[in-house]
């Protein structure tokens, strides 16, 4: 079963994914408007005809995860039988939430429960209502808790097994083991990699875009910078520097750093609202939402478009799903490279039970804030929403006092979880294009940098890592 290790990049996979990328890239710049009508035809197609796929695996994930931890096979450690955990608890749950869906909760804490406000899901409820606000809470923890976690459980923890209790390469195709047996080692094994780097690419692409438009928004709001293409390019540019500063620094240095240090400065947003917010109506709202969302969590899990709003469900939790899904490769292969040593149970609960619990308190204090603000009548949040979802969160911080410094805090967390995303993303497509060596070798790295500069590959992602 075990695949032999080798130091150097596997140039099938390395060549294929760069060629696919490149191509990909030269099409959307040289024919943006027909790359627009091309894929979002796909989407269209694949929303309208298998959305109920995507409803129905998002549960299955769920319900297998929970199985998993608390049936006999939670004892099952990941790795030797006395082997203990890489990495601290908090660093790795901080890891893994920086590297999971960081920007994605900056972005939307806000303005997601305020939009649900203003047009309440499926019509159940009169808009910039209280029932309006509930239900829009109740949405914003589905999206963002034990679904898209557990999409990430499943993944990580088939590559955690086959890695560290196998000795297989922490690769996409090594879960595949079971299926394909020894052809995961020939085309077909290489080719779900190939894939896996494309996934990987473009989906945390997705992620830091509304990081850079957050950030623009931000400076926006702080020094009238313009949001436009250019600033937003400009910061893309110079966190792509400090992006690979820290990769070269390694997993157990510059990513683990970088992850408790969002912690930090996240705890300390959160609590600043907590205090000067309405604090209160956060407790209450927390509690109820929390209940809601337990009561209506099967209701939810299995709500499609032939008795609901289609438009509305293709627009939200359907591609929700569909991001989460195409996420779960590099999300997965990230939380697998860290989670040496620990048994399945702890797994699943660390990886889908603490994360969900840190957005239940997430939405419930930015979200919260928010809606109290429009439901007591101020209306501004709203309105920076209609202007663009960026805006929301220095809206929101602009109401309270120290506005301008936790608006700069809140623009360096951001930038945080942009360089470790991409951190993590840059160390997820060494390992796929590399035969899944975990360890990252700097020359090689470097070596890639420099060929990319002077225009021999798109991207200083893709470096090898040594196999243990």
């Amino acid at each position: 079963m075990q695949r032999p290790a080798n130091l150097g990049i596997d140039p099938l996979v390395f060549w294929i994914s760069v060629v696919i990328s490149v191509a990909f890239v030269a099409w959307g710049v040289l024919a943006t408007d027909n790359l627009s009508t091309v894929t979002g035809a796909v989407l269209g197609f694949v929303i309208a005809n298998f959305g109920w796929v995507f409803i129905l695996s998002s549960f299955g994930f769920l319900a297998f995860s929970v199985y998993l931890a608390l049936s006999r096979y939670g004892k099952i450690r990941l790795g030797g039988e006395d082997e203990r955990p890489e990495f601290r608890t908090v660093s790795w749950i901080a890891m893994m939430f920086s590297a999971g869906m960081g920007i994605g909760l900056m972005f939307f804490g806000v303005a997601e429960p305020i939009y649900h406000l203003g047009a309440p899901p499926h019509g159940l409820a009169k808009a910039n209502t209280q029932d309006a606000a509930l239900l829009a809470m109740e949405t914003s923890y589905f999206h963002w808790a034990f679904h898209p976690w557990a999409m990430y459980a499943v993944v990580g923890l088939a590559l955690a097994y086959f890695t560290f209790r196998k000795g297989m390469p922490n690769l996409i195709s090594s879960a595949f083991y079971p299926l394909l047996g020894e052809r995961v080692n020939g085309p077909i094994g290489r080719t779900i990699d190939i894939l896996a780097i494309f996934a990987t690419l473009f989906g945390s692409a997705t992620s830091l875009g509304l990081g850079a438009l957050q950030i623009n928004g931000g400076l926006n709001y702080l020094w009238d910078v313009p949001n436009s293409v250019t600033v937003a390019i400009i910061v893309i540019a110079v966190l792509t520097v400090a992006f690979v500063v820290s990769a070269i620094s390694g997993v157990h240095r510059g990513i683990q750093w970088l992850s408790n240090t969002n912690m930090v400065l996240a705890v300390l947003l959160l609590l600043f609202l907590f205090v000067v917010g309405p604090t209160v109506f956060i407790l209450n709202t927390f509690t109820e939402a929390l209940g809601g969302y337990f009561a209506s969590l099967i209701p939810m899990s299995f709500r499609t478009a032939a008795f609901s709003d289609d438009a509305w469900l293709a627009s939200w939790t359907i591609f929700y799903w569909a991001w989460w899904i195409s996420w779960a490769p590099f999300v997965g292969t990230f939380i697998a490279r860290i989670s040496r040593g620990r048994t399945i149970r702890e797994f699943v609960v660390g990886v889908i039970l603490i994360p969900s619990v840190v957005s239940f308190v997430w939405f419930a204090i930015l979200g919260g804030t928010a809606l109290n603000l429009e439901l007591t009548g101020a209306g501004v949040i709203s309105e920076a929403v209609n202007e663009g979802l960026e805006n929301a969160l220095f809206a929101t911080l602009g109401q309270f006092p120290l506005a301008g410094l936790m608006s700069v805090i809140a623009i360096v967390l951001v930038a945080l979880f942009f360089i470790s995303g991409a951190d993590a993303a840059s160390v997820v497509m060494g390992m796929l294009s590399s035969k899944g060596n975990i360890n990252p070798s700097r020359a090689w790295y470097l070596d890639v940098r420099r060929r990319s500069r002077a225009g021999r590959c798109p991207s200083p992602a893709e470096l090898p890592l040594r196999s243990r």
